[in-house]
């Protein structure tokens, strides 16, 4: 059966319908009410030569659908689909910034704190998303501080010999080492920080009273001056919410700019009535099927068919979210805007407001992210350079550094099948790289190919050092390359006492790059990066360092080597030769007559002898002068 029979068979109920190529790939993804009707119009569009659907038809061998008993289903099973396939003539979301989370493991024997930007049905409790990215790790933070529940990577399901660091600075209870806390006293701190994140402070605070009071009737007065400490803190934490929520919803808003076949999407998050964060999204191409409809608004000709773009981006950012603000404020209107507003209500348990302003206030802030995507456009695609403040800040939100980077010192490895190891420290500081500081490491306790313990002495000699000299730690440790040489580094800073350090590796295929701590959510970043393209830049100058100094050792090897092996030439000769000369290839190239000049003669046949072996005897230094009879 061809793809038009195929057609006037399909149902002309709701649901999803699925475009397959010759090589039976899913290459669109599109939802309808009426199944039959929404998939007959293409063909019409597409013997209008219709720039819209030519490509997709053209390329179409096949169709098939899955029937859903509402619209509503079909736009949650058109958004799951197209995020497992990513069919190419879709809208597929790219987006360098994810916010997190913050994740309680309660399935855990002692449950710890983690910031993440994945959720996963585990079996933790989730909460967020937080705006801006970094104010997650400061209610982290808090909990460490407040709550004494760790973020570390030891294993608490059994007890070990001693506690770390956290521990002995107040950060940690210390349930992996036996009779430092009770299980009773850690699940009563795990119920503060849950009720804290839950936002229940009034329960929190009532709950810490108590206790506080008991403790001192009990004459427990540290532990009761420990609870009046937590009280304070988070009689604070309440007055800043009350502030907060005495404002106006949470809402977003969109605003576009396209120019060239190329977008950039601003989103601004408000919450409380106040703009907290922006969100970038960016298309250097975009599928034909949203080329020119002057249908697109009622407003009249668009660039390109923005409502469908909307339609298709809201579904992937908002579909199977968490959390979902009051109200959604975009720039044009779409199709199915009132039934995915109703879907999003249905899903969040409260009314969301999916709404395009045509004025005042409203309007006025659609417009101005407008404004704010125009500018995004201009500093993307028309290649103007950021400040490096801002490149800086950018880094710093990429990686979830707790300050802005000031200094960058990155380590990397060279050998040839594990001969003459060498490591490279290059140093970035205030946006230019500091050569004055770069440090040649030789690896002095590995033999043979093992670039993880090179890895770790390198690290330890720099940073004990570090330590032994009280000199300021870099704001960010970088490694040039994956998994393994990033823990062989943090093993490293633990072994001498160094656990807050920030550290990242990034490999060199994929470009990734893994934070410590967060290996399993690897940044990526968007090739165009600025921040990218500075830790490239950093990565490729250790990398060349690190090359041309066992380079040097090689040559220095190699020269050792070469000369040494011939007979009568010692060390002494072997300097002399190399300071007349300059170099190994210089002594090689170089005739009897100049070698004579520097050595023995006798000394200097076996040298020639010993890199032209090929020659019978050397060439005559001085003319034979016959004397007359």
């Amino acid at each position: 059966m061809d793809l038009q029979e195929k057609i006037r068979t399909l149902p002309t109920g709701p649901g999803v319908y699925l475009y397959k190529n010759a090589d039976e790939e899913i290459i669109y993804v599109g939802k309808a009410k009426n199944l039959r009707s929404r998939v007959r119009s293409y063909l019409l569009e597409a013997s209008q030569a219709n720039a819209k659907t030519g490509s997709l038809m053209r390329e179409a061998v096949d169709v098939d659908y899955i029937l859903v008993d509402n619209e509503q289903e079909a736009l949650a099973l058109e958004n799951n689909l197209i995020k497992q396939r990513k069919p190419r003539f879709n809208i597929l979301l790219r987006d360098d910034k994810t916010y997190p989370y913050v994740k309680l493991t309660l399935g855990d024997r002692y449950p710890k704190v983690f910031v993440t930007r994945r959720l996963r049905k585990d079996g933790g409790a989730y909460y967020g998303p937080y705006f801006p990215g970094n104010l997650a790790h400061r209610i982290v933070e808090l909990i460490h501080r407040s709550f004494l529940i760790p973020s570390c990577k030891v294993d608490l399901s059994r007890y070990h010999s001693r506690a770390c660091l956290q521990y002995y600075i107040k950060r940690c209870q210390g349930p992996c080492v036996e009779g430092l806390t009770t299980p009773e006293a850690y699940r009563e701190a795990v119920r503060d920080a849950q009720m804290f994140l839950e936002g229940r402070g009034l329960d929190l605070a009532r709950s810490i009273e108590t206790r506080m009071q008991e403790a001192a009737l009990s004459e427990q007065y540290e532990l009761a001056a420990k609870y009046r400490d937590l009280l304070h803190t988070v009689a604070q934490l309440q007055e800043k919410q009350r502030i907060a929520s005495a404002d106006d919803d949470d809402a977003d808003v969109f605003g576009y700019h396209f120019e060239n076949g190329m977008l950039a999407i601003n989103l601004f998050h408000m919450r409380g009535g106040k703009i907290v964060d922006r969100r970038e999204f960016f298309w250097e191409e975009l599928p034909e099927i949203l080329s020119t409809d002057p249908e697109a608004t009622p407003a009249g000709p668009q660039p390109f068919h923005a409502g469908a773009f909307f339609s298709a981006l809201l579904k992937q950012l908002y579909i199977d979210q968490q959390y979902v603000p009051r109200c959604i404020y975009v720039p044009v209107d779409f199709d199915d805007r009132e039934a995915l507003a109703a879907l999003l209500t249905e899903r969040s348990g409260r009314r969301v407001e999916l709404a395009v302003p045509q004025r005042g206030e409203k309007r006025s802030l659609v417009d101005l992210a407008g404004t704010n995507a125009k500018q995004s456009y201009d500093q993307r695609f028309r290649v103007l350079q950021p400040s490096e403040r801002a490149i800086q800040s950018a880094l710093q939100e990429a990686l979830t550094l707790p300050e802005l980077p000031r200094r960058i010192e990155c380590f990397d490895i060279s050998h040839i099948q594990g001969a003459e190891t060498v490591a490279s420290m290059v140093v970035w500081e205030d946006g230019a790289m500091k050569k004055s500081d770069y440090r040649k490491f030789q690896i002095k306790t590995v033999a043979g190919v093992d670039d993880f313990a090179s890895m770790r002495e390198v690290v330890t000699r720099r940073y004990r050092r570090i330590v032994e000299e009280q000199q300021p730690m870099p704001s960010l440790i970088l490694i040039d390359g994956g998994l393994g040489q990033l823990h062989a580094a943090a093993q490293a800073l633990e072994e001498i006492g160094i656990t807050t350090q920030p550290i990242a590796s990034i490999a060199k295929r994929e470009e990734l790059i893994y934070l410590y701590g967060q290996e399993d959510e690897p940044v990526v970043l968007e090739r165009r990066s600025p921040v990218l393209h500075l830790v490239q830049r950093i990565r490729d100058e250790s990398h060349r360092f690190a090359i041309t100094y066992h380079r040097k050792r090689r040559e220095m090897r190699d020269r050792d080597s070469e000369l040494l092996a011939v007979p009568g030439v010692g060390a002494r000769t072997r300097t002399r030769l190399m300071e007349h000369f300059g170099s190994l290839r210089s002594v090689q190239n170089a005739g009897l007559e100049a070698l004579t000049a520097v050595v023995p003669r006798k000394t200097a046949e076996q040298i020639y002898a010993h890199f032209h072996p090929s020659e019978a005897t050397p060439p005559e230094v001085f003319p034979i002068i016959n004397n007359p009879v």
